[in-house]
């Protein structure tokens, strides 16, 4: 079974991704049975029969592509225990604006998970923005990507995770306000 890390541990991920092949279209794709985490597309074109499933079973989770908005999905997140943000390449940060809209603007609490091209590098930024779960590439070591969370141990500016700078939080003579 796959592993992601979630709240900073690495625990079994009993999700599938789904991904829509070839010639398939978000409004006439099935959804299989099992946990899924489909694209915002299949939730937004078949939303009233997966509705029920949803309500039922709680076994369905949504995908946002890079190119989309928090704000696509609505009031729609609160449905949602898991929601995730596809980085499809190392350089593509338009997710990191996702994550913080879902949280900040959507007011999103659920587990958000960062999927796709998820390096080590990479997480200690994603959890400043909102990320609490990774699904690191394949191909690296999850057990050193766990440890790009603790890479730094000061933040300076405001973010999702740290609502003061550190000037508010640190008088010049070094001792904490």
């Amino acid at each position: 079974m796959r592993e992601i890390i979630k709240d900073k541990a690495i625990v079994p991920d009993d999700w599938t991704l789904m991904r829509l092949a070839e010639g398939e279209t978000p409004d006439a794709v099935d959804v299989p049975a099992g946990k899924q985490i489909i694209p915002l597309q299949v939730w937004l074109l078949q939303r009233e029969a997966l509705m029920t499933r949803l309500e039922q079973s709680k076994d369905l989770a949504v995908w946002f592509n890079s190119a989309e908005q928090a704000k696509d999905l609505g009031a729609d997140a609160a449905l949602f225990d898991l929601l995730a943000v596809d980085f499809p390449k190392f350089s593509d940060g338009r997710g990191y604006s996702i994550a913080h809209n879902l949280r900040a603007r959507q007011g999103y609490t659920g587990e958000l998970r960062a999927i796709g091209d998820v390096l080590r590098d990479q997480l200690f930024y994603m959890q400043r923005v909102g990320f609490n779960a990774f699904a690191t590439r394949e191909d690296r070591s999850i057990h050193d990507a766990l440890k790009g969370l603790t890479d730094f141990s000061e933040k300076y500016q405001t973010s999702w995770d740290e609502k003061n700078p550190l000037f508010r939080r640190e008088d010049r003579r070094g001792l904490p306000l």
